[in-house]
This record gives structure tokens, C-alpha cells and sequence, in this order.
């Protein structure tokens, strides 16, 4: 299997920290993963800090695609979910560097929107993502 491709038309410059579309390569399986949020293993959330909440919600993700064969480069898609947009702009740096340690410079089709709750109390933020996996 090739590696996915970002599709970003020309004419719009080049996107920052996403792609504007990801194409599968012919022969990958696709794995939807279900929303991960920053807790570990015993289902408790790690910190009531938001950028630690990310990282482990992010961390689930991968761990979710390694199940199934796959690593972070076949990460085709992330839906991300917070409950305060202003607590994710507050701390871009920090959750910048854990993006990095865990994706590296692999930055699949993205989206991020502020909703009213999680169904889990303390989640301040929710991550689901679509795999292209070999």
C-alpha cells in the first residue's frame, strides 16, 4: 500500500498544521475510530489540564490504529471535539509539541469544533479519527 496523499488545491496556499483533503491509496482497509477522550487505561482522566487531556485523547487514537496494524502516517482524518476553543487557543504551543511526539509531521484532514459537553464528566476534549490502515 502507498502512503496517503494530501490533496491541497494551489490556489489556496498551503494549509498550516492539516490537509485539505487526504486520498486512500488502493488496497487499504479504512478503521474508524470512535472518540478517545484523555483518559487511560482504568477509564480515569489523566489531569484537569487541557493539553495533557489532549495528548492522552491523541495517544488513545494511535494506540486504537496500532491495534489494527496501522501507525500514525495512516491517519487519514481527525474530527477533534472541546468543550472550551478558547482553553485549545490558550495552550497551542504546548499541544503543538505533543501533536508532534506522537503524529511527527503528519497532518491528515482535520476538524475542530467547540460543543456544549462530553458525556463523560471532566472530558474537555473528545478526538475521533479515520484510518487508512495495510
Amino acid at each position: 500500500m502507498s502512503k496517503l496523499e494530501a490533496i491541497n488545491p494551489e490556489s489556496w496556499g498551503e494549509p498550516k498544521g492539516y490537509a485539505n483533503g487526504v486520498l486512500a491509496p488502493p488496497g487499504g482497509r479504512l478503521l474508524f475510530v470512535a472518540g478517545q477522550i484523555g483518559w487511560d487505561e482504568k477509564q480515569n482522566i489523566v489531569s484537569d489540564d487541557f493539553a495533557l487531556q489532549f495528548a492522552q485523547a491523541l495517544s488513545n487514537v494511535v494506540t486504537v490504529v496500532r491495534a489494527a496494524g496501522g501507525s500514525p502516517e495512516h491517519i487519514a482524518r481527525l474530527t477533534i471535539y472541546v468543550t472550551d476553543k478558547q482553553l485549545y487557543l490558550a495552550d497551542l504551543k504546548g499541544i503543538g509539541a505533543s501533536y508532534r511526539e506522537l503524529m511527527g509531521r503528519h497532518y491528515p484532514a482535520m476538524a475542530l469544533l467547540e460543543v456544549k459537553g462530553l458525556l463523560e464528566p471532566g472530558a474537555m476534549v473528545e478526538i475521533e479519527a479515520t484510518a487508512v490502515v495495510p
